[in-house]
């Protein structure tokens, strides 16, 4: 048993110390991903160690204390997306649906041919604007029945796994097709106006993600990710990100992106909202997202039920409320962050100035 336990720690502790390394393959950041399984494993290991062990050895005392170090590490990544870390985004005071915005989005997995549940959802909450990853010619056909009251559209319909829609009730203008890092990887854009007036500059990102079957490195994600970051980190106006990131929450590429771009996740101090993988439990994992501008306070963000994708959809409903929303802080940038961001954008010869600016 000691050996058994002994083995299982390296394990652990490779797992936790990868990570550290700036390495972009995809089997170095992959490890970013199940910290929360990671966490539930090392707390196991733990008290194995602590019933199996009679710690009159030292290096029993080493391997528990090693162990003890590789949970507190992942806790430190994976608490903020709990109920015990403090709100960022502060709960909406405003029952006004004039300055109210609800977005769903939803990454329908090409293959998959259940869109009536998707357009069932659609009926029911009835959200401003839809946003669909993966969606073919096939999909669009059957969301096309969306437009009777949600008219406004952008529409870029593809068989590789990145084809992307957006439906919306209110007036989307300045729209456009980017492809920002990847000839084959679109990205939409567009400034969106509200029932108020107010106009809100919206981006709808999903970039491609280290994998064995896609990119082997990380750095195109991470490249997209930056100049959309950049692009947007010293307007004035009100701004909202959504999409599949291919990226957790807390990895090291998200928190950079929150910190030069200064947008909120209203998930810090709610919930984590797996929304991958939607037929495995305990391997799931954020990788749909929305964050958002200071302009901005949360009336509700929930996780929907499945719809036959591997993901499941996420809803957010949001208010715009300017002088509210003014009092929540994000993530800050360091020297250190920009230079890492200017070396990930120039190994891929891209910069903030592909990114369109809707509204400017």
């Amino acid at each position: 048993m000691s050996l058994a336990l002994s083995v299982c720690t390296i394990l652990i502790v490779l797992a936790t110390v990868l990570p550290l390394w700036k390495n972009s393959h995809w089997t170095i950041r992959g490890l970013d991903f199940p910290r929360l399984q990671l966490a539930v494993l090392a707390s196991a290991l733990l008290f194995s160690q602590l019933y199996f062990f009679n710690f009159t050895a030292w290096h029993h005392w080493l391997l528990a204390s090693s162990v003890l170090l590789c949970l507190l590490w992942q806790l430190w990544w994976i608490l903020p997306y709990t109920r015990l870390w403090p709100y960022e985004v502060l709960s909406s005071e405003n029952t006004n649906p004039e300055r109210q915005l609800t977005i769903i989005t939803a990454n329908v997995l090409t293959p998959n041919r259940n869109a009536d549940s998707l357009i069932q959802l659609v009926k029911q909450h009835k959200p401003d604007v839809l946003v669909t990853l993966e969606s073919d010619l096939w999909w669009q056909q059957q969301l096309d029945c969306l437009e009777t009251e949600m008219p406004f559209t952008i529409k870029c319909p593809l068989d590789n796994l990145y084809g992307m829609h957006v439906y919306s009730r209110l007036a989307l203008t300045d729209s456009e097709i980017a492809y920002l890092v990847e000839d084959d990887v679109p990205s939409m854009h567009a400034l969106l106006t509200l029932k108020c007036g107010n106009k809100v500059r919206m981006h709808f990102l999903h970039p491609a993600p280290p994998s064995p079957t896609e990119n082997e490195q990380s750095i195109e994600r991470d490249a997209e990710l930056i100049i959309v970051a950049r692009s947007i980190a010293d307007t004035p106006q009100a701004t909202i990100i959504t999409g599949d990131l291919n990226d957790v929450a807390w990895s090291r590429t998200t928190r950079l992106f929150r910190k030069l771009s200064g947008l909120l996740d209203p998930r810090v101090g709610r919930g984590m909202f797996n929304t991958f993988h939607a037929s495995y439990p305990f391997l799931r994992w954020p990788l749909d997202h929305l964050f958002h501008s200071q302009h901005f306070t949360l009336n509700q963000i929930q996780r929907l039920p499945s719809i036959g994708s591997d993901h499941f959809a996420l809803m957010t409903t949001l208010s715009y409320t300017p002088s509210h929303g003014a009092e929540q802080n994000g993530l800050t940038p360091v020297k250190e962050d920009k230079e890492l961001a200017t070396e990930i954008t120039q190994q891929q010869g891209v910069n903030k100035k592909s990114v369109p600016e809707p509204g400017k």
